[in-house]
């Protein structure tokens, strides 16, 4: 899970790019870039950290020019400590390109093998996303007439990348002298949205992770990138689109739904909030028609992602619904940091008991989803340390209990709580008196309900059934040993500033 951010505007772009980061801020903190675009000359400057920490104002001085993209990082491949994985990433052949994604590619290791003995590209970094980007420069070279730019060349190339790249991405991406593009897997597990403003000097477009930076920025919200699509936006603000795959098959990321996305986002034709709060309505059933004997004095939610499905959860009960935590706004969300130590460590940090809505009280805890169980543990404890009778403890999904491919942060069944444990031993080993899951199929209904176009659905996560149809038990036991050393990995601190002269 990252958040990627492209602008083509009439004026100076650098201050809508950050502004867009800070906020898709919360698809990834671990480090963050931005380049812009004055003529043939690109401008970069990434470095590890959240936004706010890798600009000053020297930075954005040195961003000039009317179109550029942007990108925020949390890894799921490469290392998770190394700044020369943050992005964008550049290459100055055929025309000069600078690229930024959101996914994780299946392939990448056949594909770095045929970049060095085929196409004789050379990669810098353990980064997936350097490898899209060499496949994308390699397919313009190879789909262009000496050297020159076009739409139907940057289309055809886009085309070429859909047929050698497998899993899920979501990229913008600038070539130089012409403009922006932005294109989406044929799957379109991970979301893209654009946006409009119209404007005295013009027409300016954006596009991004999710609408909520549409909206911020003050964007008009168009549409959602449709999977398999290409958008090509030139340096005088048109734009065109077309169909570069071969086939398509509409299945967005379940799990975008229930924790990654804003819930004031859009993401194909439905509103995370919305969803949210049908979750609630689905698991409030399963709890009034499999656990009607519990005695529940409170609802309190694990803030923030889990609000919309509390809420409605205690109402559909009859059950007063209660804040029993405040949460410290200036510590990373536990779920996205790299450690084990450092995500047990943070729960305390992050989150307090109110002590008056749990002494004494049968309180029933809702959350998103249970993943490793660590972030669960410690607030039951917290609970009980508060003076609660009873901690019940309620996830808005299913058991999370196979490996994450598609670009977020579970790659590993052995650090999945749920993976090779029932319910009942899930309910011992996090502490609580009683457990309850969100069914798939109810999950499922509850996004359905909202966008009945969509049939199809990325939840790998719960049900092992990988819809690329590419993952074997050797690639998962790989990216288990390639976690394993990234974590051993040595810190590598520090920025890159780079202006870059393209090839044209």
């Amino acid at each position: 899970m990252c958040g990627i951010l492209g602008v083509v505007a009439t004026t100076a772009v650098n201050q809508l790019l950050y502004d867009g980061l800070q906020v898709l801020q919360h698809r990834g903190q671990d480090a963050a870039g931005i380049a812009t675009a004055e003529g043939g000359r690109f401008h970069m400057h990434k470095g590890p950290g959240l936004v706010r920490d890798v600009f000053r104002t020297r930075n954005m001085r040195d961003l000039v020019g009317n179109w550029g993209i942007a990108h925020c990082r949390y890894p799921t491949a490469g290392s998770a400590t190394n700044a020369a994985e943050a992005q964008p990433f550049y290459v100055n052949s055929p025309f000069g390109l600078m690229l930024a994604h959101n996914g994780n590619l299946t392939n990448s290791e056949q594909l770095k093998r045929d970049m060095f003995l085929q196409d004789l590209r050379h990669m810098n970094t353990n980064s997936d996303s350097e490898v899209l980007l060499n496949v994308l420069a390699h397919e313009l070279q190879a789909a262009s007439s000496k050297y020159q730019v076009e739409a139907e060349t940057i289309f055809k190339a886009v085309a070429g990348v859909h047929k050698r790249i497998k899993g899920a991405y979501a990229v913008v991406a600038m070539i130089a002298g012409y403009g922006l593009l932005a294109f989406r897997d044929p799957y379109g597990i991970r979301p893209l949205v654009i946006g409009k403003n119209e404007t005295p000097l013009g027409t300016e477009y954006l596009v991004a992770s999710e609408s909520v930076a549409v909206d911020t920025l003050g964007f008009q919200f168009l549409r959602d990138v449709e999977p398999g699509e290409a958008v090509l936006i030139d340096m005088r603000g048109q734009l065109v689109s077309r169909q570069c795959a071969e086939k398509t098959l509409h299945a967005p990321c379940m799990f975008e739904y229930v924790y990654l996305a804003r819930p004031d986002s859009l993401i194909d034709g439905v509103s995370v909030y919305a969803a949210r709060v049908k979750m609630g309505e689905f698991l409030a059933e399963k709890i009034r028609h499999t656990l009607p004997h519990l005695q529940i004095d409170a609802v309190i939610p694990i803030p923030d992602s889990s609000r919309p499905s509390a809420l409605e959860l205690a109402n559909r009960l009859g059950v007063p619904f209660r804040e029993g935590f405040v949460k410290n706004r200036y510590i990373g969300r536990t779920f996205i940091m790299p450690g084990q130590a450092s995500r047990r460590k943070s729960v305390r940090q992050k989150l307090n008991a109110i002590t008056q809505e749990f002494k004494g009280k049968n309180v029933m805890l809702v959350d998103d989803s249970i993943v490793r169980g660590t972030t669960s543990r410690e607030i039951i404890m917290m609970a009980r340390e508060a003076g609660a009778k009873k901690v019940y403890f309620a996830s808005a999904s299913p058991p999370v209990r196979h490996a994450n491919v598609y670009g977020i942060d579970m790659p590993t069944r052995d650090e999945l709580i749920a993976a090779y444990r029932n319910d009942e031993e899930i309910c011992r080993e996090i502490g609580a008196d009683a457990l309850v899951y969100q069914d798939l199929p109810a999950l499922k209904q509850a996004v359905r309900d909202l966008n009945p176009a969509l049939t199809q659905f990325d939840t790998s996560c719960f049900d092992g059934k990988y819809i690329t149809g590419d993952i074997s038990a050797d690639y998962l036991a790989s990216v288990e040993d390639a976690r394993g050393k990234s974590s051993r990995e040595e810190p590598d601190a520090g920025q890159l500033d780079l202006n870059l002269v393209s090839s044209e």
